[in-house]
């Protein structure tokens, strides 16, 4: 049973240090307790915990852009935060842990503003059929960690650009693109800003567990930091554990290709292209080009550039591949 309702409001937007603090928050829940953290993070996609960063976002066009990319603990998909984004997270112990409360304090706090939202399928939240927050969970021992985003303000135009949703996953929802799907709360009533709904989830969940919600003053900070370090580190965040495979596919007037690949510590240790292209003999010079390259768009198109050609049929391959490189990193 809950018997005191805590509440922490980050002051910054560096996410590695926002995930830090909400496992930092987790190690410290007590049973009898129950801690929202409210947090922002800026120009940011984060994965889930056991996803393939490269297949689920654009890091290149991310970082050449100013943007972070972080793997979070938890499960689920790749989503996009900025500033018009209110993330929140709910941190009890596993007898304390009751999913439809949590759910009603952000529908409560939205629905204050005159909306209808409610609960879709396995964790989302939407209004009208668009998703305006998806959630996703994680248990460590006997503690429990429910987080989701809030859309209030997004930039759907840079959502749309770093995301690589796959057009199953859109297709299966009956859309015709990720921006078709989702929907800012600002788009629904101009009157809702972050921090009006941030005051309306604390308002909320005082309301829904009847308690007069606590703020927690003070945090290790030595400690933050040091969780920081693992989700900077390129091993969490690249997930250099095994080998993950990548494939990427086009079809040119020469012929289709479809390159595969393994790649290990952000290194390609094994490519196979397959073509239906008449030359035959020109397609396994672009799968030894790329064996052993850096996995990022530059070093790829650099190896691809210095493929020697004979002829004009085989530059027009070589300049097609740059091109499906540069379309799909």
């Amino acid at each position: 049973m809950i018997r005191q309702a805590k509440y922490f409001v980050s002051d910054g937007t560096e996410p590695c240090r926002n995930l830090a603090i909400e496992e930092y928050l987790l190690h410290m829940t007590e049973e009898g307790s129950c801690i929202l953290y409210l947090w922002r993070n800026r120009h940011t996609v984060v994965i889930g915990r056991n996803q393939n960063c490269w297949k689920e976002c654009k890091l290149d066009l991310l970082e050449e852009e100013g943007g972070t990319f972080v793997r979070r603990c938890s499960g689920g998909g790749a989503v996009y935060h900025d500033l018009g984004n209110l993330n929140f997270t709910f941190l009890t112990t596993k007898s304390d842990y009751h999913l439809e409360k949590q759910m009603q304090v952000v529908l409560e706090a939205v629905n204050s503003f005159g909306l209808h939202a409610r609960a879709e399928g396995r964790n989302d939240l939407v209004i009208n059929g668009r998703k305006f927050s998806g959630n996703a969970f994680v248990e460590e021992h006997d503690r429990c960690c429910h987080h989701g985003t809030i859309m209030v303000q997004v930039d759907l135009e840079r959502l749309s650009r770093y995301l690589k949703v796959s057009l199953k996953k859109i297709q299966s929802k009956g859309i015709d693109s990720v921006k078709a799907r989702v929907v800012n709360l600002t788009d629904l009533n101009s009157q809702i800003t972050v921090d009006s709904l941030q005051a309306a989830l604390l308002e909320a969940f005082g309301r829904v567990y009847g308690l007069t919600p606590l703020r927690i003053e003070e945090l290790d900070e030595a400690e933050i930091q040091k969780i920081s370090q693992k989700y900077q580190s390129d091993q969490w965040k690249y997930n250099r554990f095994d080998e993950i495979g990548c494939a990427m596919e086009e079809r040119y007037l020469w012929g289709g290709i479809t390159l595969e690949y393994l790649i290990h510590d952000a290194v390609i240790t094994e490519c196979r292209a397959y073509s239906d292209a008449m030359d035959a003999d020109f397609i396994p010079r672009i799968q030894n080009a790329l064996t052993g390259c850096e996995f990022r768009k530059e070093a790829m198109i650099f190896r691809v550039v210095n493929i020697d050609t004979e002829t004009e049929g085989r530059q027009r391959m070589k300049d097609d591949v740059i091109k499906m490189i540069r379309k799909n990193m």
